[in-house]
Order: C-alpha cells, then sequence, then structure tokens
C-alpha cells in the first residue's frame, strides 16, 4: 500500500471515528434531557407520555398525605390554574411545605405524577424561573377571568326593553 492510501485510510477512519463518538454523545444527552413543564401544561396533554420530565409549582395548602409506611407521600403540585396530584416514595427535603415552591421529576402514569425526585426552594425568595414564570402568568388569567363579567344589553343601557 502507498503512503499516500494509507494516509486516506487512516483519515477516513478518524473521521469515521470521530463520527461515532459524536453519535454516542448525542444519544446519551437525548436520553438524559428532562424539560420543565407546569401543571397546566401537563393537564393540557403537551407533557411527554412514558418519559421523566419535570413538573413545578406550589404545593397545595391542605394536599400533602403521607402513608403509614412513613416514606410515601401524595401531595398536589400547582399554577393556580390547573393542579397535579403527585406520589413519592422517599425522604421529602427539610424546606419542604405546603404552600411552598417545589419542583418534582418523575414521570405521568394514569393521570398521576410519580415522582423520582422533589426539590424544594432553598430559601424565602429562589423559585426556579420556569415556574415562577408560569405561576405569573397562571395568575393573571385568573386575574382577567375574574375581571371579565358577562353583562347583558340591558345593564348596558340602563334601560329595560319591555
Amino acid at each position: 500500500m502507498k503512503p499516500r492510501h494509507r494516509r486516506i485510510a487512516l483519515i477516513v477512519t478518524g473521521v469515521a471515528g470521530l463520527a461515532v463518538a459524536a453519535g454516542l454523545v448525542l444519544s446519551a444527552f437525548q436520553q438524559n434531557l428532562v424539560f420543565f413543564f407546569t401543571p397546566s401544561q401537563v393537564a393540557a396533554n403537551e407533557a411527554p407520555q412514558g418519559r421523566a420530565f419535570r413538573v413545578g409549582g406550589m404545593v397545595e395548602v391542605g394536599s400533602v398525605k403521607r402513608q403509614p409506611d412513613g416514606v410515601t407521600v401524595h401531595f398536589t403540585v400547582t399554577d393556580t390554574a390547573k393542579s397535579i396530584p403527585v406520589a413519592y416514595k422517599g425522604v421529602l427535603p427539610d424546606l419542604f411545605r405546603e404552600g411552598k415552591g417545589v419542583v418534582t421529576q418523575g414521570r405521568l402514569e394514569n393521570g398521576l405524577f410519580v415522582a423520582s425526585e422533589v426539590l424544594a426552594k432553598h430559601d424565602e425568595n429562589y423559585m426556579p424561573p420556569e415556574a415562577a414564570d408560569a405561576l405569573k402568568k397562571a395568575h393573571a388569567t385568573n386575574e382577567k377571568a375574574a375581571r371579565t363579567v358577562v353583562s347583558s344589553p340591558q345593564s348596558k343601557s340602563g334601560t329595560s326593553s319591555r
């Protein structure tokens, strides 16, 4: 084999090796990619089915129910517009409280979000930007709906058409 052919074969082998390595890295990255969704997005079926994702919002007051086994906890996460029930088996973070921000990671199974990880905010002022934006949007939508009053033509003119 001529030196020129040997160099070309070496370059082709190197490029093929780099392509395989890049493919493996991208595949691993894709499998470990976890997206964030709000309870409203989960209720609208925007969340992936059969795949892990994160849900964030506030823990509804009065929704935390601890099971007799001492490890399983059921609670509800809300963005003030929609709520999603969550089941978690494990030790909750010390800062986990009703009415406080939380981000859970897991899968949706028959309408129940089965969490594999629960993250509570670490101080009074912190909330993940995605969760804060979702809460602001939901709160604005609720205020807009509360201000919208369905009025009849009679109430606008102040007279009756009898």
